[in-house]
């Protein structure tokens, strides 16, 4: 059967509870990567649902970054309030006939929420990221992609680049390193770094659109 194309996918990420502030463009799909929260405030996962709620997109698709200590922690309290989008972690959600697979995990980052050492356990999340994937969410990005420190380091994920070279999503969005804000791409992917803020905190970068 065909795949139902969408037209319009908007991307964003890291809006840390200033998401009242952005302007979001029409579409078909809403993608959040995370870091919907300051420090994880249960009254901020309220509010951003809450605001979900007012946008006219048919889909909304969420998962958790590193600021967002109560999915973590109280899994089952900040997921019960997010009642206008399908939060995913560690799963598939199939939209329109799009299979959407999405992740909170990143490389250890200064002890915040859902780190794992690089190696062997994070490797083990990403093998579970199913090879018939068309759109992941991630909140960290993958080595080589949207991953660059002020310092000039790329802190991405090296397994996580080396899975995506097996699945070959067609589209990937993700946030978590503010300054690695932008677009890329390779052979098989588009990479989306959606942090709508900056390193400042500045809710000003605007969100991706991708045409399917």
């Amino acid at each position: 059967m065909e795949v139902a194309r969408l037209s319009r996918i908007v991307c964003i990420s890291d809006t840390h509870g200033l998401h009242g502030n952005v302007s979001i463009p029409d579409g078909d799909i809403l993608i959040h990567a995370g870091d919907l929260t300051d420090h994880g405030e249960l009254k901020q996962v309220a509010s951003l649902n809450a605001w979900l709620g007012t946008l006219p997109h048919a889909h909304k698709v969420v998962i958790a970054g590193n600021h967002d200590f109560c999915f973590e922690r109280s899994p089952e309290v900040a997921e019960s309030i997010m009642t206008n989008a399908h939060y995913l972690r560690d799963r598939t959600v199939e939209v329109d006939g799009l299979k959407v697979y999405g992740s909170p995990w990143q490389p250890w980052f200064y002890d915040w929420a859902f780190n794992l050492s690089r190696g062997e356990k994070i490797r083990a999340k990403w093998d579970r990221i199913p090879v018939h994937t068309d759109i992941l969410i991630t909140h960290g990005p993958p080595a080589g992609f949207g991953g660059v420190v002020h310092a000039g380091e790329d802190v991405g994920c090296v397994d996580l680049a080396d899975r995506i070279a097996v699945v070959q999503p067609r589209l990937h969005v993700f946030g978590h390193i503010h300054e690695g804000y932008g677009e890329y791409a390779d052979e098989h992917t588009t990479y989306y770094n959606a942090s709508i803020c900056t390193s400042t905190y500045q809710p000003i970068n605007p969100p991706w659109v991708f045409e399917w």
